[in-house]
């Protein structure tokens, strides 16, 4: 059993790698884009209205923007406030699947479902670069566990949380919440056999509850679009915003129309999987072949030390969101506290086991994907973005040297098996949050460009653009929109500044436009890094410039 000491002992670990992560400068595109887009909602004080750049949003509803929007109330507009929230949302869905994993099984498998949750690979990246499936995936176990809590007590409490919990996450991405709550849950009734908590007033009042909870999205759906019938969105006017959140959008994301295509490929959430439930992949794996082997072989048949509530969700969910046209990694990070919870099972499984072999194979295999953290550690500091200092060198070896010595020493091998494990997430991701995304993010033209901005004391309000291309991180740390300018226009707008990319640049000469004053900056699209980026002997091939001129009067 794992003690409350090291299990609070690995939960500050985490938290401060989280913390860490905090102050490190926004992602393009998502991260700023939605700062940005809260951002406004703060300076123009309209939190009704959803505003992507110059144009309408309807794609996702507004609780992730106001939340953000909130936080930069409370402490200003910077990275770290607008990542509170999403920190905050992680928090609930660890202790959701502390709560959950106790529920279905017992206290031991909650604690190290929790952990699980928190280290796994898209969830630590999900705290840094934060997107909307932050506050949907805690929400959306929170909503799970309170569910699954009242089918198991009928406690109405229970059930009145879990309606406030689905409503939540219902109004932060829409439909893809409700499908993520509800084909565990039916997994589960179908398993326990316990319809009859459906026919009850209880549930009209949880209804009345989810409602009520979902009413201020749905009000501000119905004042930006419903009221505005002539606004043209995605090529269509009369665009109904209530229909759309109710009923049109996980269609659209099915289909790719609106939101477009960008992969057919039916296995991409299998291959992607493998690496953001990194470090327990393998282990993830096992327990779910074992377990759905295990069901298989019964029939289904009904046994008071299984449930079906992970199994079978992760199963459906993961059948659906494969057949959509539209697919990004992060899409996964509302299954990860499933897989947390079908993981520490089996690790409680292991622990419990009189077959020290069987944990002698996933200890050797975690050892081993801990010895490719060190790996990376070390080509991350001394070849990638090679370590400048001394103290920074003595930190990483002395990290280093804990971790392998913690590692070696003799313990039970159940313990070893989380721990090593506990530990790969937590020096890798301390790396990445520490030296390799700032040192990455100097490579982001937008953001680098704003330091120049204010250490020049550049006005904000005098730097334009020449084409519609998005500026998200230089909008966000000017805490102002770049403005659009027409090329043409350029010569009889005064001394402005025009920040342009190297084609730009060349219409600009070719024209004639004479200007005084360049800072130029590299440019590279940071979420999607190459080994010739990474590797500082072909870096400068890949690299792109930006330019902020000062245009001569």
């Amino acid at each position: 059993m794992i003690s409350n000491t090291r299990y609070w002992f690995f939960l500050i670990l985490i938290i401060l790698v989280y913390v860490a992560g905090m102050f490190v400068t926004l992602f393009e595109n998502d991260s700023a884009q939605f700062a940005v887009m809260a951002m406004r909602m703060v300076q123009e004080n309209d939190f009704i209205n959803l505003i992507k750049g110059p144009e309408e949003y309807l794609d996702k509803p507004h609780m992730h923007y106001w939340l953000a929007a909130i936080s930069f109330k409370i402490f200003g507009l910077n990275e770290w406030a607008y990542r509170i929230p999403g920190i905050l949302a992680t928090l609930l869905g660890a202790y959701s699947c502390f709560g959950l994993g106790r529920l279905l099984y017992n206290s031991e498998v909650g604690k190290i479902a929790s952990l699980i949750f928190m280290t796994a690979q898209t969830i630590m990246l999900s705290n840094i670069d934060v997107r909307t499936d932050a506050v949907l995936t805690g929400f959306t176990i929170f909503a799970i566990w309170q569910l699954a809590s009242y089918i198991e007590k009928n406690s109405f409490k229970n059930l009145l949380m879990g309606a406030f919990g689905a409503g939540i996450a219902f109004s932060t991405k829409g439909q893809i919440a409700i499908l993520v709550i509800g084909l565990p849950l039916l997994c589960h009734l179908i398993y326990t056999n316990k319809w009859k908590l459906l026919f009850n007033w209880k549930v009209l009042v949880a209804l009345a509850v989810f409602g009520l909870t979902i009413t201020p999205i749905l009000y501000a759906y119905y004042l930006q679009f419903d009221l505005h019938p002539e606004k043209v969105i995605r090529g269509k006017d009369h665009r109904s915003g209530i229909l759309f959140i109710l009923w049109e959008q996980s269609f659209e994301r099915l289909s790719g129309e609106g939101v477009g295509k960008n992969s057919s490929d039916y296995f991409f959430f299998f291959h992607t999987f493998l690496w953001v439930f990194l470090p327990w992949t393998l282990i993830g794996l096992a327990a779910y072949w074992i377990r759905a082997k295990e069901f298989i072989t019964t029939r289904f048949r009904r046994d008071s030390g299984r449930e079906l509530l992970t199994v079978g969700g992760i199963t459906l969910i993961f059948i659906i969101i494969s057949f959509a046209q539209f697919k990004l990694p992060h899409y996964l990070n509302i299954l990860i506290p499933l897989f947390a919870i079908l993981a520490a099972s089996f690790i409680g499984e292991l622990l419990n086991s009189s077959k020290e072999k069987n944990v002698k194979v996933f200890l050797g295999l975690q050892y081993f994907i801990l010895s490719l953290v060190l790996i990376t550690t070390v080509l991350i500091c001394l070849f990638v973005f090679k370590i400048s200092n001394w103290y920074a060198y003595s930190l990483l070896i002395m990290a280093i040297v804990l971790i392998v010595y913690y590692s070696a020493r003799p313990e039970v091998y159940g313990l070893k098996l989380i721990s090593i494990s506990v530990y790969s997430s937590l020096l890798l991701n301390a790396i990445l949050n520490l030296h390799f995304y700032p040192s990455l993010l100097k490579y982001q033209a937008g953001s680098a460009m704003a330091e120049i901005i204010a250490e020049n004391k550049i006005p904000v309000d005098d730097v334009y653009k020449i084409t519609w291309h998005h500026t998200w991180g230089l909008d966000f740390y000017n805490q102002h929109p770049v403005q659009y300018a027409e090329q043409n226009n350029l010569a009889g707008m005064g001394a402005i500044w025009v920040y342009v990319a190297d084609n730009d640049l060349k219409k600009l000469k070719a024209s004639g436009l004479e200007w005084d004053k360049q800072f130029t900056v590299d440019q590279f699209r940071i979420t999607r890094l190459q080994p010739k980026f990474l590797n500082p002997a072909t870096r400068d091939e890949v690299l792109n410039k930006m330019h902020l001129l000062h245009l001569s009067e």
